[in-house]
């Protein structure tokens, strides 16, 4: 399994990581998935043994029960994987007042080592940005967090572009922890990642860690034109608190998807994340897996490459129109107004 570097931090990262989105069944997350302690190890199992060592959770997984069962499966081998897990601020209490984000910050940070079985983790991302919150106080927490040896590194997840630079400024100003990841939601059916964080990526070095790659599942291979949806799996049940996505947007995508599946044999999910790991910034593709057919459809994804032409299709299938501000810029050639005459 090929690594790279996460940002600019020493983490040596492989390009297909596990969420654990899958794991506890509870909630909004059964609809993902159902894995128990048993189904957990055992995808795990396969993972480390294809050189997949980076699993991703949060504590709002079916309700922290993710982070337990994850801490179960990897527990006798910590040395061996790279945790990362998320938490928003504040943890409990009212969400709008400033007392206590550092504490509240510091505790939902060992509520997620207890139950993850560790002392460390390498990876904490803040879920959500929330700008009720004094920003240096978060950022204080976090590099406390860092300095104490509980986190190695922090990490930024589904924030905007004018977050994520506010948030990077004030740590430099300050001296804290800087964030060295961004963990943001990337696929062939949502590109908009590509106009703003993906340029920011680039700018300052941070590393990008995909979720949901497959489109929430509408890239399964599953979902065609003239087709009702599988009754089976997530799409039917979650849909609605997912990104939208044209129907026919998603249909010319799938095509060409078909097509290049004819071509080079592998499955429409394998070439999508392909696709995925080719793109500027990307460090790691979170996969998701219900059952171990599922993840070992996933790992095929890596160890090889698109054509260029191929890639090209897939770009031209999934492009979208340029948004403001960003047409002024990806345009190859502007009018240009020939002066007119002067006058005597």
């Amino acid at each position: 399994m090929e690594l790279r570097r996460l940002g600019a931090c020493d983490l040596q990262v492989p390009v297909l990581s596990l969420g654990t989105g899958t794991f506890g069944g509870r909630g909004l997350f059964s609809a993902f998935g159902t894995n128990g302690p048993k189904e957990a190890r055992r995808l795990v199992d396969i993972c480390l043994e294809a050189g997949v060592t980076m699993f991703d959770t949060a504590d709002v997984y079916s309700l922290g029960a993710a982070e337990e069962l994850l801490g179960s499966a990897v527990k006798g081998r910590r040395d061996q994987v790279i945790l990362s897990t998320k938490s928003g601020a504040p943890v409990g209490g009212s969400g709008g007042a400033s007392d206590g984000v550092h504490s509240r910050l510091v505790t939902a940070c060992e509520n997620s080592l207890r139950r993850l079985g560790t002392d460390y983790v390498d990876l904490y991302q803040l879920h959500f940005f929330d700008a009720s919150l004094p920003l240096d106080e978060v950022l204080s927490a976090l590099d406390h967090l860092v300095r104490s040896g509980k986190v190695r590194h922090v990490g930024a997840s589904n924030f905007c572009g004018w977050q994520l630079m506010k948030s990077l400024d004030s740590a430099e100003r300050h001296g804290y922890s800087r964030y060295v990841s961004q963990q943001v939601y990337y696929s062939l059916v949502g590109r908009d990642y590509e106009w703003e964080l993906m340029p920011l990526g680039l700018d300052q070095n941070l590393g990008a860690l995909v979720w949901s790659p497959l489109g929430w599942a509408r890239l399964t291979g599953k979902v065609r034109r003239g087709q009702p949806l599988p009754e089976q799996g997530r799409l039917p049940r979650t849909a609605a608190f997912g990104p939208h996505v044209d129907d026919e947007h998603l249909f010319r995508v799938v095509e060409v998807l078909d097509e290049i599946s004819e071509e080079t044999g592998r499955t429409v999910p394998q070439i999508a994340i392909n696709w995925l790991i080719q793109r500027p910034t990307v460090s790691s593709v979170i996969i998701g897996a219900r059952d171990e057919t599922q993840l070992r459809d996933n790992l095929g994804a890596a160890g090889w490459s698109l054509t260029c032409d191929q890639v090209a299709r897939l770009d031209a299938a999934s492009a979208k129109p340029t948004p403001y501000p960003y047409f002024h810029y990806t345009r190859e050639e502007f009018p240009v107004q020939e002066p007119e005459p002067a006058t005597t």
